[in-house]
Order: C-alpha cells, then sequence, then structure tokens
C-alpha cells in the first residue's frame, strides 16, 4: 500500500517545484555538551549560517546562545549580532525563532522578531509536551552547570503557544508582512492551522513544516508522513501549501528523503540532529545541508535558490526588513 502510494506522489513530485532546502543552525534543544562541533556565540552561528547557505540551504532558521555558556537567549542584542550580518553575507532567507526553547515566556521569544519585522519566523501551532529528557541519562559529565537541569527539566514543562499566543503572533508580525515556517508535530496542529485559514488570519501559500521524531509529538514512522501529506492535502489543497519534513535525530535523512519523494521539501541542521552518520558527528551544517541535496540530486531533483524560494512563498523581500532598526 504505501508502494505503491509512494509511485503515485514521484510522478506528481516530477512535475512540482524545486526542493526548498532549509538548515537550522544551532536550536535551543541541544547543549554544547552534546556536540562540540555546535555553534554558540553570535560568530560562530553567522559562519555557520553563511556556509550553509553557500552549501546551498535557502532558508536558515535562527536562534541565538548566550556566548559564555552556550544556554539559549531571547536576548535582542545577542540576534542584532546575527540576524543582520547574516542577511549581509548571503541572499538567504533570515526565518528567526519564535520558539525559543521550552524554558522562555512568549515575550522573550517574540522580543526581537518585533523588532526585526523579517521576512520569515518560525510558528508552533500549539502547545504540547516536548522534551529530550531521556538524554540527561547518556552524559556523566556537563560541560557547563546549567546543562544537565535544563534537559531534566524538559519532563515537567509543557511548550505553551495557546490559540490566543498564536493569534497574537499572526497579528502582530503577520501585518508587518512577515511570513512562517508553520511548524506542526502532530496532526491537530494541522487542524489548528486550518482554524486560522478560516479566519482570514494567514493566507496561502502556506510554508507547513511537518515534524517528526520529536518526544511528545508524532513518531517518525513512514506512515505518520503519509498522514500529514494527506490531512493537510485535505485541509488546503495541495496548490495552498509547501511541506517541509524535518526528521529528528537518526531519522532525519531517510525521512527527508521520503519527504522529497512525496512532493515535500526538507530541513536540516545542528538544530534537529547532531550527526552526518551512525555514530559520528556532523562537523557543521554545510555537512548536513550537503549530504541531503547530494542525495536529493542522485534522485534527480532540483534545488531551489533563495530568488525561487521568495516567489514560491511570496515572501516581502530582504529588502523590506527592520534589521537596521533592530540594531
Amino acid at each position: 500500500m504505501i508502494v505503491r502510494i509512494l509511485f503515485q506522489w514521484l510522478k506528481m513530485a516530477k512535475n512540482a517545484d524545486k526542493i526548498i532546502v532549509s538548515c537550522a543552525i544551532t536550536g535551543g534543544v541541544h547543549t554544547p555538551t552534546m556536540s562540540e562541533y555546535l555553534p554558540i556565540t553570535p560568530a560562530q552561528i553567522v559562519e555557520s549560517a553563511v556556509e550553509a547557505a553557500e552549501a546551498g540551504a535557502a532558508i536558515l532558521h535562527l536562534h541565538a546562545r548566550d556566548p559564555e555558556t552556550g544556554k539559549p537567549s531571547g536576548d535582542p542584542a545577542l540576534f542584532a549580532q546575527i540576524c543582520p550580518v547574516v542577511a549581509a553575507r548571503t541572499d538567504a532567507v533570515v526565518n528567526i525563532t519564535t520558539g525559543g526553547s521550552t524554558h522562555m515566556l512568549i515575550e522573550e521569544r517574540l522580543a526581537y522578531p518585533l523588532k526585526a519585522k523579517p521576512e520569515m519566523c518560525s510558528l508552533n501551532m500549539g502547545s504540547m509536551n516536548f522534551s529530550i529528557h531521556p538524554l540527561a541519562e547518556r552524559s556523566a559529565a556537563w560541560r557547563f552547570d546549567w546543562e544537565k537541569p535544563y534537559i531534566e527539566g524538559m519532563k515537567d514543562l509543557v511548550f505553551k503557544n495557546t490559540f490566543s499566543d498564536i493569534e497574537y503572533i499572526f497579528r502582530n508580525l503577520g501585518e508587518s508582512g512577515t511570513r512562517f515556517e508553520l511548524e506542526c508535530y502532530d496532526v491537530g496542529q494541522l487542524y489548528n492551522l486550518a482554524y486560522f485559514v478560516e479566519r482570514g488570519m494567514i493566507k496561502p501559500p502556506f510554508f507547513i513544516q511537518a515534524i517528526f521524531g520529536i518526544l511528545g509529538g508524532l513518531g517518525p514512522d513512514p506512515e505518520n508522513l503519509l498522514v500529514m501529506r494527506s490531512t493537510a492535502d485535505r485541509l488546503f489543497g495541495r496548490e495552498n501549501y509547501q511541506l517541509s519534513i524535518l526528521g529528528a535525530g537518526r531519522h532525519q535523512m531517510s525521512l527527508l528523503t521520503m519527504g522529497a519523494i512525496l512532493g515535500g521539501n526538507v530541513r536540516v541542521g545542528l538544530e534537529d540532529n547532531l550527526y552526518i552518520g551512525p555514530g559520528v558527528k556532523a562537523t557543521s551544517n554545510a555537512a548536513l545541508v550537503r549530504k541531503i541535496r547530494r542525495i536529493l540530486e542522485e534522485l534527480n531533483f532540483e534545488i531551489a535558490t533563495p530568488a525561487e524560494v521568495r516567489q514560491m512563498l511570496q515572501l516581502k523581500g530582504a529588502r523590506n526588513v527592520a534589521f537596521a532598526e533592530s540594531m
């Protein structure tokens, strides 16, 4: 059954748009002890993002971290050292998180995006349990004191994005022309998006990031990808959205390849996966971009440029952001 559906969608994918490659540079989940290659300082994040763009990433998903400890931060002063510099050195779409981390209040998460009014921001489409607390058991030595309690603490935290929170983000960022990477960790979050679509709070084309393999969300089973794709088709119509696939950890490359066959786009990066192969750490975000690009091009898919992405997603353009005012 799955094989037959894949072949049907492969025929459709041959006539689809070029594939959008997104790269999530550092995130707010992994900690410095987990990988020595995780960029921490603004300069490291900038260099890693520029390298990922040069490797073929058209969208750069950006978080900030405390440069002394590597702890995730919503400090606008740190973002101001990252986003304008990345925008000046690449033509990639700068996509700023509104998720931050499970430990941040919404005011912290939105402090910089509301100032910068970027082309794109991420937006989690609902509240959820979001945790990697089992990883706290895998390390006996931590580089920084905050890391172990931070990871263990996720067991008792909920990532909060209520309908009111989402409406606030849509109104305050959407009115400035910012569009969204709509992060959906479960089928119900597609229905949350449909609720806002019905009320005219967001217009197509939608950029839906379907996320698999995070504890608290959908598992990495191939069947779940089919369910998310068919549900999105039914709710929004294939012509009204772009689907992107995020596979956490070791599931990254296999799920992304399947997603591309289904006519979807892909997201890689050290935020989502620290390894480039079994037991082998990725030494950079660019290495992950190059790997998925090689896989896709071997399958005769074409990679979208930033200019093509701006057209596909109807973005407002790099000239219409407020990075200068946010510095």
